[in-house]
């Protein structure tokens, strides 16, 4: 059996990520948890004809039943960033769902694969590994932040730049972290750039750094990008379990990952970096990351990008660390805050 536990699945993006996981015949158990409208949601999800069986979780007190056994949780869930909010403030509500979430998994599922969408992801991925480590079951080969989205949109962005690319074929290495100015997209090692110029690049990059907040703009501040982010999710995941199922090699897929990894490549990207964490290609296996890919040459541009990039996922990391070893008091539960990530 493989039980694929989404949290959050009320949510703008835990909807249609769930709609997309219950076509995939690899999956014989979709269990859905939220703190709102999951029996319906399931109910719904539950009349598509495809293998897997359906089950709503609603609240805490059924959180155990929705993770126990998984072979992978992806958690979605999470308040969104509101207009003018910045990120340290969506971290303060967020970093205590995320916790309780791992938590409930280090127990019950210890084993299973974490894909983190729950934002800020630089933050956030951090405190799951805490928890797993104050658990003593943390392996970094099974944990990751699902930044996928960015190197989707670098795919289409760059195909709508020149449409003779494919936007299904064609890959941009996309690195550093998963918010804005972390977010470095490495166009120069695409032979398909080299006739732009600078400004363009540049333009071509911002584009994929901010393409969250244009959503956010384009939906009148009331939601982020759900859609797309399912999208990615289900990418991700379907990528998980063709390695760990299905047995395929050669997978690799960008995520948000720990470098302290037991994986090829990882100790060359954390001394280029000096960074913990790091959102990089990775190569998937039976266990999860077999190889962290290291990212290659850069042009001058890009290093500049990198370098900022750095600086400031180096303090998104402590941020996420030091949550993890503070006590923190007065803090609120699970069910007192909103259920969709903000991409």
């Amino acid at each position: 059996m493989v039980k694929v536990a989404v949290l959050g699945a009320a949510g703008g993006i835990g909807q249609p990520l769930s709609l997309l996981l219950k076509q995939n015949t690899w999956i014989s158990h979709l269990a859905l948890y939220d703190i709102i409208s999951v029996a319906g949601i399931a109910a719904d999800l539950s009349h598509i004809n495809t293998p897997s069986k359906v089950t709503a979780h609603l609240g805490p007190d059924n959180l155990k039943d929705a993770v126990v056994d998984a072979h992978i949780v992806i958690i979605p869930a999470g308040a969104p960033r509101k207009p003018g909010m910045f990120r340290n403030d969506l971290f303060k509500i967020n970093a205590f769902i995320i916790r309780d979430l791992a938590i409930a998994a280090s127990k019950y599922c210890p084993k299973a694969f974490m894909l983190v969408v729950t934002n800020p992801v630089n933050s956030t991925v951090p405190v799951v590994a805490g928890v797993f480590k104050k658990a003593g079951m943390y392996d970094p080969k099974r944990l990751f932040g699902v930044s996928t989205l960015d190197a989707v949109r670098a795919s289409r962005f760059i195909s709508e730049v020149n449409v003779e690319l494919d936007p299904i074929s064609t890959r941009v290495n996309v690195v550093g972290g998963h918010s804005g100015n972390t977010i470095v997209p490495l166009l120069s090692q695409l032979t398909a750039t080299r006739d732009l110029n600078q400004e363009q690049i540049e333009a071509l990059s911002y584009h994929i750094q901010f393409a969250g907040d244009e959503v956010i703009v384009a939906k009148g501040g009331i939601t982020s990008a759900t859609l797309s982010m399912a999208f990615a999710g289900n990418r991700f995941v379907s990528n998980i379990l063709e390695a760990t199922v299905g047995g395929r090699t050669g997978i690799i897929e960008p995520a948000y990952v720990h470098l302290a990894a037991d994986a090829e490549g990882g100790s060359e990207v954390q001394k280029d970096t000096d960074c913990e964490y790091f959102a990089i290609n990775v190569e998937l296996g039976s266990g999860g990351i077999e190889r962290i890919i290291p990212f290659g040459p850069i042009s001058e541009y890009e290093s500049r990008l990198l370098k900022e990039a750095i600086l400031e996922l180096q303090a998104n990391i402590k941020l996420g660390n030091d949550f993890s070893i503070l006590e923190t008091n007065g803090k609120p539960s699970i069910d007192s805050v909103g259920h969709e990530a903000k991409m």
